[in-house]
């Protein structure tokens, strides 16, 4: 059975309503092809460097140490499972999830399990580790830059007002183009679970998202669209140019992944990567997020870089005195603010 076809009978079967939910969200899904891949004996930079210049993507089969993913994934199924996420009677690694409590970006309860999740050493340490690391490093090069932020998505059963719509990750990374996003899931993740779907070769096609950030289904340019399961282990590489989706997860359990932002230190970064811009009062800190850690080695590693800005530092002076509306002007002011704290002028 074709990969489109197969995907279409999962959701149909468990979520009524489907038809009309899949010109909104999956418009290609009937013509849906399975993920291009790559064992991971045969993932050379060569391969994985020519792979992602053609399809945008590249997706790494049984690359990462399942001991690695195991321990994140103990530890996130720990918190969600305290925040009452779960549901009793089932291991919390069972991921059973508790529709009542469903939740998410940007909702408080949400953030506030969040918050407790983004400070695990765990988190921020899997992308240094040699494995991921390495593979990492054959796309962006050895001058390897890791953004410091990873990002932990918790994906509740179907939440449709959760699922994130098409888009590109530089609409939100900025910075130089040229930098790669490496998303993986802490289980496996057949389609029932909403794993990524990408749209071959729309890299090629510069940025296609509108005002809202997101990329609207009879805009969207490039080749065909690809999905389908991804195992624990795997690691699904693209550019941040590739436009992709999440799906939705039309199981009775959370689906946990985490992103992982990556390019060589040669190419510019937007100094927003390297800080916490938002607004709120009890904003996170990389003081605070350090609290815990039981070692040193990865904190602060990218002060260590000689890094290239855009925006610039003159140009975010600028704006945090001119932006409109004022809210921007604030945003401008924090991120000058914080990465001069952090020693850069």
């Amino acid at each position: 059975m074709a990969e489109g076809a197969r995907l279409e009978s999962v959701y149909t079967a468990r979520y009524p309503g489907f038809e009309s939910l899949s010109l909104r969200h999956f418009p290609s899904i009937t013509s849906m092809k399975a993920f291009r891949e790559i064992p991971a004996a045969e993932a050379t930079r060569s391969i994985l460097q020519l792979e992602i210049a053609a399809y945008g993507y590249a997706l790494v089969r049984g690359w990462l140490p399942i001991s690695d993913v195991d321990q994140l994934l103990s530890e996130i199924t720990g918190i969600v499972s305290s925040a009452g996420w779960l549901l009793p009677g089932h291991s919390p690694t069972a991921r059973m999830a508790n529709s009542s409590a469903a939740c998410g970006d940007p909702d408080p309860a949400y953030h506030e399990v969040y918050k407790q999740i983004f400070i695990l050493e765990s988190l921020h340490t899997i992308a240094r580790r040699s494995a991921l690391h390495e593979l990492m490093d054959r796309v962006a090069g050895p001058n390897l830059l890791i953004h410091p932020k990873p990002i932990g998505r918790l994906i509740f059963p179907n939440a449709e007002r959760y699922v994130t719509k098409m888009h590109q990750d530089n609409t939100a990374i900025g910075g130089d183009p040229e930098s790669f996003t490496a998303w993986f899931p802490l289980h496996d993740c057949p389609p029932e679970f909403g794993p990524l779907q990408v749209l071959e070769g729309s890299h090629r096609f510069g940025r296609q998202s509108d005002s809202t950030g997101y990329v609207q289904a009879e805009q969207a340019v490039g080749g065909e669209w690809a999905s389908g399961t991804i195992h624990a282990g795997d690691v699904l590489l693209f550019h941040s140019l590739t436009v992709h989706a999440a799906t939705l997860n039309v199981s009775s359990q959370l689906r946990l992944s985490i992103d992982c932002r990556f390019q060589n230190a040669a190419r510019a970064i937007d100094p927003a990567e390297l800080v916490f811009p938002g607004a709120s009062s009890n904003r996170r800190t990389w003081e605070s997020t350090y609290t815990n850690w039981h070692s040193d080695e990865f904190k602060y590693y990218w002060q260590k870089m000689p890094l290239q800005f855009r925006p610039t530092l003159a140009e975010l002076a600028t704006w945090a005195d001119t932006a409109e509306p004022l809210k921007m002007r604030e945003r401008y002011f924090r991120i000058l603010t914080q990465i001069k704290e952090q020693g850069y002028s």
